[in-house]
């Protein structure tokens, strides 16, 4: 027996035909439930039942091992063609369907922590920036026998700037401890902001590999140095971490490299394992500190 699901229905077939089969619910509503968890690997209670009386079926899906015999590579689900429109399911459906699911899956995404951790950070960066102009043009003018009352509108400009800057910190410190609790502990809430800001997502800081954080943020810099030639940089965004920036520069290189090492253990858990291992880098700081010492 082979039983075969397409998103309007669920088959059963044997060599001599079509043996027995459960239609979806004519309902665009009723059809995108079905759809959506087919694609999240679960099995349909239509699928079980079909299954109940047959055991182990040949399927054609990884989802359906635990209630059948998994060969996708058999001649029979290539030749068999089971057409929506022969039991009054139109392509325009799944077609509304589909676009339905997808704009769904956007805004989700859209949602997502990692991109409002991102936005924040890029706000941060710009809001630093535009401080630190604001008060290069104080200083200028300052120089000038200036009566104070002039630089009223200036000031007042770069104080409330600089408290949303405090604020906009807080709010990052906040969103990321929720996000990667483990990696903030290791090197703190900003510069785990911004390798998530530089990798794109905390999925795809968690897939690099330890040399690649350790450069996160050079980007310009290695770039310059695969043109140009000279020495290639040894951090990126990492060097703000005190135990590199307050190291000597024989060894910030070797200190960089240790530091994206714990980084990458770090971020694995945070993403993949959700596990609390903050005492774990913690016993690792302290052997490598006395093997440095």
């Amino acid at each position: 027996m082979y039983l075969i699901t397409k998103w309007f229905g669920t088959f059963l077939f044997s060599k001599k035909g079509l043996q027995n089969h459960i239609l979806f619910p004519n309902t665009p509503e009723e059809l995108q439930n079905k759809i959506t968890t087919i694609a999240t690997g679960q099995i349909l209670l239509e699928e079980r039942n079909l299954a109940k009386n047959h055991p182990h079926p040949i399927v054609n899906e990884k989802r359906l091992i635990p209630i059948g015999t998994y060969n996708p590579n058999d001649l029979f689900f290539t030749t068999t063609i089971i057409a929506s429109e022969h039991y009054g399911y139109s392509p325009d459906l799944l077609h509304t369907i589909m676009q339905t699911i997808t704009q769904s899956e956007v805004v989700t995404i859209l949602k997502a922590p990692d991109l409002q951790i991102i936005q924040m950070v890029n706000t941060l960066d710009e809001l630093i920036q535009t401080a630190n102009l604001l008060q290069e043009r104080h200083t200028r003018w300052t120089i000038l026998p200036t009566p104070e009352e002039n630089l009223v509108p200036l000031t007042t400009t770069i104080k409330t700037i600089q408290t949303e800057i405090i604020a906009l910190q807080n709010q990052i410190e906040t969103h990321i401890q929720s996000q990667a609790p483990n990696t903030t502990y290791l090197i703190g809430p900003l510069i785990t902001a911004r390798l998530l800001a530089h990798a794109g997502s905390l999925q795809k800081l968690a897939m690099l590999p330890a040399s690649t954080i350790q450069l996160l943020g050079a980007e310009k810099a290695l770039f310059r140095y695969k043109k140009e030639g000279g020495n290639p940089p040894k951090h990126g965004v990492i060097f703000q971490h005190h135990s590199i920036n307050t190291a000597s520069r024989k060894d910030r290189g070797r200190i960089a490299r240790h530091l994206a090492n714990k980084i990458t253990i770090a971020i694995k858990a945070d993403v993949f394992t959700k596990r609390d291992i903050r005492e774990s880098l913690t016993l690792l700081q302290k052997k490598q500190k006395k093997q440095q010492s």
